[in-house]
């Protein structure tokens, strides 16, 4: 959760030198041709070795791709472009961990514990205090966005189900190396009708001093190796280890390092109302993981 606190301002300025689509196509890239790198040279690990995949686990594979990231990438940039606030945006699709559950006991039957519940509630009263504080007027008026914004996040949910379906014997890199082979299949057909309908340069900026080509070309290697490698397959291995419901609470800490990471870089005050939230968050996290003994 920290490396995607991160990626959202690496994607800011990255999107400075290359197109939106541009930009996921390149991320993916890089990413796939990293893990086929690193799967084969370790190929006996448990872990980080890349795997033969076996046709009759093919459709699952496939729903993984088709949901995240291909569908939720664009279910979630037309929900940010549907409010005219970020905030707004941000506070729909923060309701991951409440559908969560919902989706864990419905498809896989997965016990979901009144600890989970009230963890999760705790920690999403804290987010939203988090977002919304100095966030002015609050209006759900855009009933397509609100739409947008539960696709998202039934993308994101689905997305972890599929991993949990998925066979324990494929190692974590194995699962996000497939999956995001079948994304970027589907992303390259995306951006080459695109560039078919309406051609844009590869280069959408005229400001091409050497240090800025420099900060953006590092955004996108973070994006590529960190946010879309490693944060995939720590994510990957998370749930299927605790579970979908306990690992999609952690996407509350989202916001929590993205404050801090602009407090950090930016300077960026953090009232007490957000310190506040932060430390709801956190309190509820540590109430969700907790387990019932029997």
């Amino acid at each position: 959760m920290l490396i995607w606190a991160g990626a959202g301002i690496a994607v800011k300025q990255a999107l400075l030198l290359v197109s939106p689509l541009t930009l996921i196509v390149l991320r993916f890239s890089l990413a796939v041709v990293l893990m086929l790198i690193i799967g084969l040279i370790f190929r006996n690990n448990q872990i980080i070795g890349l795997q033969r995949l076996d046709p009759k686990h093919l459709p699952l594979f496939l729903l993984g791709g088709l949901l995240q990231p291909f569908l939720y990438f664009i279910f979630e940039t037309y929900t940010y472009q549907s409010f005219t606030s970020p905030t707004i945006a941000e506070a729909l699709l923060s309701t991951q961990p409440i559908l969560a559950p919902i989706f864990a006991f419905l498809l896989l039957r997965e016990q979901v514990t009144r600890y989970n519940i009230i963890g999760i509630l705790i920690s999403t009263a804290g987010m939203l205090l988090l977002l919304l504080t100095g966030a002015g007027h609050f209006d759900l008026g855009n009933p397509w966005g609100v739409l947008l914004a539960i696709l998202t996040v039934s993308c994101s949910v689905g997305y972890s189900v599929v991993l949990r379906r998925i066979p324990t014997h494929y190692s974590s890199l194995t699962i996000v190396f497939y999956v995001q082979t079948i994304s970027l299949a589907l992303f390259y057909m995306l951006w080459g009708g695109a560039q078919l309908l309406n051609p844009t340069p590869f280069i959408q900026t005229e400001l091409l001093s050497l240090q800025f080509i420099a900060k953006s070309m590092l955004s996108i290697v973070y994006l590529s190796v960190f946010a879309s490698v490693a944060a995939f397959i720590l994510f990957c291995f998370t749930v299927r280890y605790i579970g979908v419901t306990r690992a999609n609470i952690f996407n509350n800490v989202r916001p929590v390092f993205t404050a801090i990471l602009m407090l950090l870089i930016f300077s960026e005050q953090l009232p007490l109302s957000k310190w506040i939230g932060i430390l709801v968050i956190i309190l509820g996290l540590f109430i969700s993981q907790k387990q019932i003994k029997e």
